[in-house]
């Protein structure tokens, strides 16, 4: 059992958004338990409150909890990608009807923002060789979706 599970407030989107990311992500990704607002409570009876869902092994909880609390960057999901072709994928995927930002950073279309990051990134910035790093940083600097060869030929 996983002891941290981020919980993620929409405003009525949950699970549309769980549905959407489950797609996006495949493999040991899923809809989980969905539980709805009953007599009484805050939210429409049979609403959905929550849902729970698993993205590539990691699980969350989606809440309905309304329009008090958007979401902001100073939360990010920060997606790690094998290589180009992942980092492509998505990329496109997650800021297709939302918004693409600076240095593989993008807003998806419920708000939430996503660094889509290739493995090699931190070892491109932070290598041995000084001049190089700083080279690949000011190349990143300049992205918005990060281009793992021009990172490499900084």
């Amino acid at each position: 059992m996983q002891k941290i599970t981020p919980c993620l407030w929409f405003d009525g989107q949950a699970k549309e958004a769980a549905e959407h990311y489950v797609a996006i992500f495949g493999g040991d990704s899923r809809i989980g338990n969905i539980t709805y607002y009953g007599e009484g409570t805050f939210g429409e009876p049979g609403s959905v409150l929550t849902v729970d869902f698993r993205l590539a092994g990691q699980d969350y909880i989606g809440l309905n909890g309304g329009p008090q609390f958007p979401f902001t960057e100073a939360i990010s999901l920060s997606v790690d990608c094998a290589d180009q072709a992942e980092v492509d994928r998505f990329w496109y995927a997650l800021s297709e009807g939302g918004e693409e930002g600076q240095c593989g950073w993008l807003k998806d279309k419920f708000g939430v923002s996503w660094q889509v990051i290739p493995n090699e990134l931190q070892q491109l910035v932070t290598g041995p060789d000084q001049e190089r790093a700083q080279r690949a940083t000011k190349a990143m600097l300049g992205m918005t979706k990060l281009d793992v060869q021009a990172l490499r030929d900084a």
